[in-house]
């Protein structure tokens, strides 16, 4: 039993800093690291308690849950490929709608091609492997961090009263507003309203600017569906300028600094998109959190991977720092 205390003793050090690093600010990737890891060691504690009582029954689980790890790989794949079928028969062809498609058939080949590697009487093919595997460890650890706090972070209600409500652009087909900035509207709307029922007056703050395939400001039109639906004109704000999420927020910040110095604030946008918006909130020092609005279920994972893929790179000199130095730890260890 001291085992497991001893174990959970490094969950509660592990969840001690989620805690102060949330309470300061939520806005961090680093806040999924430290939940996962409570999480884990929780996971282990557990295991190790249960062994204290009967090791048989401890026993089962572990291989059980190694069993499982495999089992739910496959399973994650397969969903992957249909799900990529899906978005190319719904959405269309683009690099972005393949990415589930991609991820599942390479998580399927995976294996096969790992073992055909290790075959090879060459020395160097079976380091490039073990590189290979560890880089894919890594970048997977990351991914269930980040999915992990998205979903945790997503589902935290934003109580606190608020001056502005900023909608994210994110595209128009010619002058029409598309179900997915249709969902961001309607949720907005729905935040603008709970403000005014508790007495407030929040302004909502349409951001996006035109892009080459659209007929006007991606704003304007945002403004408009909001009008048609009863939010009065002289209560929208139009921010025109932005392409990019981090000029819909630094943008979007001036308005309302230079309006209410001071400020709270909440950022809409979509669900797959919320956790990469507040991070980059918090960099552009817009002073609010970010709440998500419902996407299609089929549109969900490829735009994940997107997500994260960004927040990745959003990173990448320290990311492609460790990758490096897994790499050239295994080739000295072989070369040792």
């Amino acid at each position: 039993m001291k085992v497991a205390y001893f174990i959970f003793g490094i969950a509660a050090v592990w969840f001690l800093f989620f805690l102060i690093s949330f309470l300061r600010e939520r806005r961090r990737l680093r806040n999924g690291v430290y939940l996962f890891m409570t999480l884990f060691f929780g996971a282990l504690g557990t295991v190790a308690s249960l062994a204290s009582v009967s090791e048989q029954a401890a026993a089962v689980v572990v291989v059980s849950g190694f069993l499982l790890i495999p089992l739910v790989i496959l399973a994650l794949a397969i969903f992957l490929i249909f799900n990529g079928v899906t978005m190319i028969r719904r959405e269309g062809r683009s690099l972005a709608n393949l990415l589930s498609l991609l991820l599942g058939a390479g998580i399927i080949a995976y294996l096969p091609f790992t073992a055909a590697i290790n075959q090879i009487p060459w020395t160097p093919a079976k380091v490039a492997v073990t590189v290979l595997t560890l880089i894919l460890a890594y970048v997977s650890f990351l991914f269930v961090c980040f999915l992990l706090y998205a979903i945790v972070y997503g589902r935290i209600r934003q109580r606190r009263a608020v001056d502005f409500v900023v909608v994210l652009g994110s595209g128009l087909i010619g002058a029409k507003v598309p179900p997915l900035l249709a969902s961001r509207l309607d949720r907005a709307r729905a935040v603008f309203d709970a403000g005014v029922a508790r007495g407030g007056q929040p302004l909502l703050v349409t951001s996006g600017g035109q892009g080459p395939d659209e007929d006007l400001p991606e704003s304007h039109a945002m403004a408009e569906y909001l009008v048609e639906r009863g939010v009065p004109r002289e209560w929208i704000l139009l921010e025109d300028r932005s392409t990019t999420t981090w000029e819909n927020l630094t943008f979007s910040r001036e308005i309302m600094a230079g309006l209410r110095p001071g400020y709270r604030c909440v950022v809409v946008t979509n669900n797959f998109h919320v956790l990469r918006a507040a991070l980059t909130a918090r960099r552009a020092k817009v002073d609010g959190q970010v709440i998500g609005a419902p996407t299609a279920w089929y549109f969900w994972p490829s735009a994940t991977i997107r997500e994260f893929v960004a927040v990745f790179l959003d990173h990448k000199v320290v990311n492609f720092g460790i990758c490096l130095s897994l790499a050239a730890i295994t080739v000295l260890g072989a070369l040792g």
